[in-house]
């Protein structure tokens, strides 16, 4: 069967930049740069989305289209005979699945608070009391968990069965140019509220007294942390979006085109978020809750309140949907790859086993609310989250590295060779020291550290036990990555 193809350059560049563009880029950049100094953040996050997400993401096209397969088969394809590499894609595959086990409720939510907005459900609200009685209504309840959660998996994989121009390419073009759109008008409507100008200072202007108050080194790694997971590099996601384009184009332009689009649309979200926290005396630092019931608050009290929630929503479900249909496009051609099933008998099983899937995360709020994986307060969400942000990102984005520059992967002059074909901006061939070396050891500081701030608090028996997995995880990519050298 002939591989399918993007109609066009630019539907290439929206679905990529659709896939890393999530939720993440609405509310975490948000809090990371309200948490780490704002502009001083920025700076260093722009720099690190140049030396280490981008690089890890050519990596991922240029696996995708020299093999024209997704990851369940492309490390098959491309690795010398004899070595382990085909073992490592399963982390891939898992991360794909574990992500929309979660993720796929969270879009259900952002779609239940645009359809209130718009139904007028918070016009009556006064305080962020009532705002916050709305969100624990809507998670206690498994019945309408369920309902909009599954409205989400079956119209993302209804999409995906329309074929790769019909369907994933045409929805994602449409719902980045409204999203985009959406994104200017709310960010115009914050920069110009009453008291914004505190929060643009701050969002623009650097101040390295910040550096003193927060720590350089909190600073630099938070930065670091974003850069590297706002793109979702380390589970094939670009693969596969490499395997669909033609080579006509060199992959280190796409790849920085894609990396600015994402950026773009995180500033923007700032723009959005931060002035109009300022305006209302609130801290930009909230977290989770900064979309679902501190902004809410803010909007309640707004000229044309409603109207501008509808519109955030709106804009934060697209943003939502063009990671779960690039996602599950991903899921979609694992079948097609592993067991040559055609699209529309992949499309059914696997959005059938989605909907059973997504249950521990819904139950998770609710009947399994006691069901407490990572420690007090947490919940199952959260250790699906833990699972995918702090292990297979990381580790898959490891495997893609050091499948492209070990001797015994697939080699730096065989990915050179693809990265660097057609015409733009090529990948630099002197920095393969930079990627054999530093990368990976950039890489296995992130996931170390995720693991220290995740346990560091649960006691020295606990923490030992878990820094002792993490490192047993990390050991075991790097021994799989170079046994079985070719002969």
């Amino acid at each position: 069967m002939e591989r399918e193809k993007f109609k066009s350059r630019i539907g290439f560049i929206f679905v990529s930049a659709g896939c890393a563009i999530g939720l993440g880029n609405v509310w975490k950049f948000p809090y990371m740069a309200g948490q780490f100094g704002g502009a001083v953040f920025i700076i260093f996050y722009l720099l690190f989305l140049l030396l280490l997400a981008t690089p890890i993401m050519v990596c991922e096209f240029a696996v995708g289209r020299s093999s024209g397969k997704s990851t369940a088969k492309s490390f098959d394809m491309l690795s010398p005979e004899g070595t382990k590499w085909p073992r490592l894609k399963w982390l891939g595959l898992a991360g794909n699945y574990l992500l929309m086990m979660f993720y796929s409720t969270v879009a259900a939510w952002v779609i239940y608070y645009a359809l209130h907005f718009a139904m007028g459900s918070f016009s009556g609200m006064t305080n962020s009391t009532e705002v916050t009685a709305f969100y624990t209504d809507m998670t206690s309840s498994p019945l309408t968990l369920m309902v909009w959660t599954w409205f989400v998996v079956f119209l993302g994989f209804f999409i995906c069965s329309k074929g790769l121009q019909n369907g994933v390419e045409k929805s994602s073009t449409f719902m980045m140019t409204g999203l985009l759109i959406i994104m200017v008008l709310l960010a115009i409507n914050s920069i110009f509220m009453d008291g914004a100008d505190a929060g643009i200072e701050f969002y623009l202007k650097p101040d390295f007294s910040k550096v003193e108050e927060v720590g350089l080194g909190n600073i630099i790694y938070g930065a670091m942390s974003q850069s590297f997971f706002t793109l979702s590099v380390g589970m094939g996601g670009m693969s596969i979006f490499g395997s669909y384009i033609n080579k006509k184009q060199s992959l280190m332009g796409e790849a920085i085109l894609i990396s600015g689009l994402d950026t773009f649309v995180a500033i923007m979200a700032g723009f959005i978020i931060i002035p109009a926290c300022f305006a209302y005396g609130i801290e930009p630092n909230a977290g989770p809750p900064l979309i679902f019931m501190t902004l809410p608050n803010i909007f309640i009290h707004l000229p044309m309140g409603r109207l501008i929630g509808t519109a955030f929503f709106i804009f934060l479900s697209f943003a939502a949907f063009t990671t779960i249909i690039g996602v599950y496009e991903n899921i979609i051609s694992y079948g097609m790859d592993l067991f040559g099933w055609s699209r529309k008998k992949s499309t059914y099983i696997n959005a059938a086993a989605m909907t059973v899937l997504v249950l521990p995360c819904i139950f998770g709020f609710n009947i399994l609310s006691g069901v407490q994986p990572l420690g007090a307060g947490s919940t199952i969400m959260d250790a699906e989250d833990f699972i995918v942000s702090n292990n297979l990102l990381p580790l898959g984005a490891m495997v893609f590295v050091l499948f492209c520059t070990a001797k015994n992967g697939w080699g730096w002059k065989n990915f050179i060779e693809e990265a660097d074909t057609g015409k733009g901006l090529k990948f630099p061939a002197k920095a393969k020291i930079y990627m054999t070396v530093a990368v990976p050891f950039i890489i296995s500081a992130i996931y170390l550290k995720g693991y220290y701030d995740m346990f560091i608090s649960k006691g020295p028996v606990l923490f030992t036990i878990w820094m002792t997995i993490a490192i047993l995880f990390l050991l075991f990519i790097f021994i799989t990555s170079f046994k079985g050298r070719k002969k």
